[in-house]
Order: C-alpha cells, then structure tokens, then sequence
C-alpha cells in the first residue's frame, strides 16, 4: 500500500493505493484529507480480499 497527494480539479487529494506482488493495483481509496482511520480500515480490507502481505514499509 502507498499513499501520496495529487491534485483532482485543483484540489489536492490524498490517493491510498494498495498493490499486488507485480504492482498492480488492486484498490484505491481517495480522500479530501489525510485520514490515519481510513487508511488503516482501507489497509484491512485489502488484506481480508488479498491476504497478508509479506512485508510493510513505513516510509517516513
């Protein structure tokens, strides 16, 4: 999973994005503000549809 901002209309947004071992997307989650709760129910759903990942990064 990754997190980074990009602007949408001139706005900025913050896009979380989890992926698959050949970096595919696998689902993403856009948000109009950075929001640690969501991120981390986002990060579960995607292990309860794609299992536990073999390694997490914290990027700082």
């Amino acid at each position: 999973m990754d997190e980074t901002y990009l602007k949408v209309k001139g706005v900025w947004k913050y896009l979380y994005r989890a992926v698959d071992k050949e970096g595919k997307t696998v689902d993403f989650l856009l948000t109009a503000k950075r929001d640690k709760a969501a991120a981390k129910r986002f990060f579960e759903k995607a292990m309860r549809h794609k299992g536990d990942p073999e390694k997490v990064t914290r990027a700082s």
